[in-house]
């Protein structure tokens, strides 16, 4: 049976109880969640990258340029 095909997977919680379907649903939606908190973290840290820029590549800090 292949792993990555969706049918075979559908079968195969047919096969299981209303209870497992459910645990195996909410895993799915634990790893749509953390999926989505690490791309808006991504997305965060590219956003304030130019601001910080700024500051990071200033002169008017040596602590910064020794860094």
């Amino acid at each position: 049976m292949n792993s990555r095909d969706p049918q075979a997977l559908i079968e195969k919680l047919k096969a299981r109880s209303p209870e497992q379907v459910s645990v195996v649903e909410q895993f799915v939606d634990f790893l749509h969640s953390h999926e989505d908190a690490g791309i808006l973290t991504q997305d965060a840290m590219r956003a304030g990258a130019a601001t910080f820029a700024n500051v990071w590549n200033s002169d008017e800090d040596p602590a910064y340029v020794r860094l």
